[in-house]
């Protein structure tokens, strides 16, 4: 099974085209003016002096490198001469900046170049070449010019040249993982085994003892390792768990550390056990997937819950008002369940890819494009907001580049079968076995679970159509040219196969129940004890103090408590609103009284919940994903 490029997927939706013409027209025109304004882009002319603002950053390389996949997604599907002309520009500038012998990194060519590689675990050197691989392979692959991609294979050389097992190379790793599934893409575009031998040399570095980092650590000066003794000393001792360096990754099982470090990692070692057959990587990845989704993982795909390493805690640690969960993250975990999913085939990879992609990751930019979340918390006392831009601005040119990007998720095709991942209006153009298939959708998804499908085959062609039948869908039916199947047994992995010959024009019928759910949370989990989320299909619901005008945390809601979807067109852009008759706690007689022994007494009120995805777009105030209930 392998994923369908979203070259070759028409989105023609009502819920995800209005997001992809604003990323396309709002939010990729506003990054780059971002990029341009705070000197980012011109950074790579290299005539940065000492006393100059802004002074560039270690991490500003992979800003830019983001916002050129992003753009080079959105020429795949929309042609623009304008913003072409961008790309080229910006990429000349940035071929300009590479070094005689390949290197290429803005803060260590004019601002520390005695530091190159001095300090791989916070510098960031690796982790930006990672980024400026994956522009480079997009640019490519959505124009045909090499531009950037030879200036990427250049620098990838000379990083092969530099690190390895030779005599004359050097150990070592990214402490923030990227360049492990970036040097797979450029692999696979190039045939070039050397960047896949690099990519699985530096998994095999990590978890080493001694670690690499403390190594390099000792190395370092004091004012240097202020901010690495920050993340890797632990007491009277060394934690290099911040960066997944705790254990061989092979074995590892449970999730720590950075969050988005762990994501890329994850996605690096799928990749690199998939090109190589390493099925240690893969059990690794496996075990690690339950650590995440079991024990580590908001309601909304948001995971990472401290702000104090940007990551993981202890199992069942989800707080809600402090929650981190930065947008990379779930972005991060999109990336690792489409590739996971492309290994086991089972559909709750596609279940928490959905999750995060309907709720944690797409709250992370405005309905307007134009301000973003780093972090996105599960509650707000009304002091939360989006941003234009952020000092470290890696969520904005991320979410970016998912969206643009967001046809490639829906579908996957093997020599026997095709495969439907996501509801998601529009068509595709398949290859089963060397026949072409072209599969339409029609639907009014995620806000109704009716989906119309339409298989045309060049020619009458056997295969399996296999449709995913959502983790939280309790009930559903499938037809066949007005015929309804049988679908006991015929549910594999999540998946209801439909073998036959199809004829062009055949005709298939979806339905999914999509009751209002009041969710729980496993009673581990000591901040959710005692509440209800709101969820409908994959959306997951918040309250907003807009709304209702009282404290949130008096409203209260019990198993009889029956909410309505309503579709609001002039609602956020148009959502479907759950309303109906909530309880809240009357304080009405507690003057001047801070206990009792007499119980609250609870009036009926109307409430009013809407997606996670859309709050802060209103009057400022008080937000809730987990409700109480009695």
């Amino acid at each position: 099974m392998t994923p369908v490029s979203f070259a070759k997927v028409q989105v023609d939706d009502g819920f995800w085209t209005p997001r992809m013409t604003v990323n396309r027209e709002r939010t990729i025109p506003h990054e780059y003016k971002e990029c341009k304004d705070t000197g980012r882009i011109d950074a790579f002319d290299l005539t940065w002096k000492p006393g100059d603002e802004p002074k560039p950053h270690y991490f500003w390389d992979s800003d830019v490198a983001k916002w050129i996949e992003a753009a080079s997604y959105s020429l795949v599907t929309h042609p623009d001469p304008e913003l072409e002309r961008l790309l080229d520009e910006v990429i000349a500038k940035i071929a300009s900046a590479q070094q005689p012998d390949g290197y290429l990194n803005i803060y260590f060519t004019v601002v520390e170049p005695e530091n190159r590689w001095r300090n791989l675990g916070m510098w960031h050197e690796l982790y930006c070449a990672g980024h400026l691989m994956e522009a480079a392979v997009a640019h490519f692959e959505a124009t045909g010019k090499r531009t950037l991609l030879d200036v990427m294979c250049r620098y990838a050389d000379y990083i092969v040249s530099v690190f390895g097992s030779g005599l004359d190379q050097r150990d070592g790793c990214p402490g923030h993982e990227e360049i492990e599934l970036a040097l797979v893409k450029l692999y696979r575009v190039t045939g070039d085994r050397r960047y896949l031998e690099l990519s699985q040399f530096f998994l095999d570095q990590r978890g080493q003892h001694p670690s690499f980092f403390v190594k390099e650590m000792e190395q370092l000066t004091e004012s240097q390792n202020k901010t690495n003794r920050h993340f890797f000393v632990s007491g009277d001792g060394y934690d290099t768990s911040y960066c997944q360096d705790h254990l061989p990754v092979r074995e590892q099982s449970d999730v720590a550390g950075h969050a988005v470090r762990a994501m890329y990692l994850y996605c690096g070692m799928v990749d690199v056990g998939i090109e190589t057959g390493d099925e240690a990587l893969i059990a690794a990845s496996r075990r690690l997937w339950d650590s995440v989704h079991k024990k580590r993982m908001y309601i909304t795909g948001g995971i990472g819950p401290s702000k104090d390493n940007e990551g993981f805690t202890k199992e069942y640690d989800l707080p809600n008002e402090t929650a981190y969960a930065e947008t990379c993250a779930a972005v991060g975990l999109i990336f690792w369940n489409h590739r996971m999913l492309h290994v086991d085939g089972d559909s709750k990879y596609a279940d928490e890819m959905e999750r995060a992609l309907y709720n944690g990751s797409i709250s992370g930019v405005s309905l307007d494009g134009e301000k973003f979340f780093y972090v996105n918390p599960l509650a707000s006392a009304g002091g939360h907001h989006r941003q234009d831009w952020f000092g470290c601005a890696c969520c904005p040119p991320n979410i970016a580049r998912l969206i643009a990007s967001v046809g490639g998720y829906i579908y996957s095709q093997a020599e026997d079968a095709a495969y439907v991942h996501l509801y998601i209006s529009g068509s595709a153009d398949l290859d089963i076995g060397g026949n072409p298939v072209t599969i339409t959708q029609q639907g009014n998804y995620p806000w109704a679970g009716d989906i119309e499908l339409t298989v045309t085959p060049q020619e009458a062609k056997k295969f399996v159509l296999n449709l995913r039948i959502p983790g939280w869908c309790r009930r559903s039916e499938v037809a066949v040219n007005g015929k309804v199947l049988d679908l006991n047994g015929q549910i594999k992995k999540g998946y209801v196969g439909i073998e036959r010959v199809w004829q062009p024009g055949d005709r298939v019928e979806l339905k999914l129940e999509m009751p209002v759910e009041k969710v729980e949370a496993n009673p581990a989990v000591a901040q959710t004890a005692g509440c209800v989320a709101l969820q409908r299909g994959p959306v997951v619901y918040c309250l907003e103090q807009t709304d209702h005008h009282l404290p949130l945390h008096t409203i209260v809601l019990n198993r009889e408590c029956e909410l309505n979807p309503i579709y609001d067109a002039e609602l956020l852009g148009g959502v479907v609103k759950l309303v109906g008759q909530g309880l809240r706690a009357d304080d009405s007689d507690w003057t001047e009284q801070l206990y009792r022994a007499d119980a609250t007494i609870y009036s009926s009120i109307e409430i009013t919940a809407i997606p996670y995805y859309a709050w802060d777009h209103r009057e400022p105030g008080e937000m809730r994903v987990w409700v109480r209930k009695c």
